[in-house]
């Protein structure tokens, strides 16, 4: 039974985030799910990167070889993945700059099929589009398998930097259990595969 690897990004610039909650919140979710029905074979590793933490040591590379050890790591643990969480507050009507220069470094064809759930979170409904006209042009440029659903958050549905809708919750259970087939399809052979539907 192979080891998945499930890596969020926040592409969040400020700590606490709503949108670092809702990353770790799919990110668990995911894990559990993917545990859950398969026994003690399989293990699941789970890795949540905070820009708000380590966005300075991307700041000022125009190359990957100017980046640190630390910007580096982060970048050969997204193209490692097996899933990708991805997720930015919405900004200027898109995601955040850094976001997209994190994105800039990371392999052209190292995403390659690879599942990636999408994620945002902004100050009303109205932005939830960002999902459809931002997040899957820039992961169908990678040729990744971005997932049938995303998940959006507005400010509303988060009190004191906890999720409190139980709305958003059923989204996030929806989108799992709608992706997992795929992240599954891509992990395990046809056989086993199969027999988890």
């Amino acid at each position: 039974m192979p080891n998945i690897s499930i890596v969020a990004v926040s592409g969040s610039l400020h700590s606490p985030s709503k949108t670092t909650v809702l990353a770790r919140e799919i990110l668990e979710g995911f894990a559990t799910a993917l545990r859950s029905g398969q026994g003690d074979d399989l293990e699941v590793d789970t890795h949540l990167i905070e820009l708000s933490d380590i966005g300075r040591e991307f700041s000022g590379a125009l190359s990957r070889s100017d980046l640190s050890p630390i910007a580096e790591e982060a970048l050969r643990r997204i193209e490692s993945a097996t899933l990708l969480v991805v997720a930015s507050p919405v900004y200027r009507a898109s995601f955040t700059g850094l976001f997209k220069h994190v994105f800039d470094f990371v392999g052209q064809y190292a995403l390659i099929d690879k599942p990636v759930l999408l994620a945002a979170t902004g100050g009303s409904d109205r932005h939830a589009l960002i999902i459809e006209h931002q997040f899957r042009p820039l992961f169908s440029f990678f040729q990744a398998i971005t997932l049938p659903i995303g998940v959006y958050a507005s400010d509303t549905d988060f009190v004191d930097y906890r999720i409190d809708s139980q709305a958003l919750r059923d989204r996030i259970e929806q989108a799992i259990s709608r992706g997992l087939p795929v992240v599954r399809s891509t992990v395990l052979p046809v056989s086993e595969y199969v027999a988890t539907w």
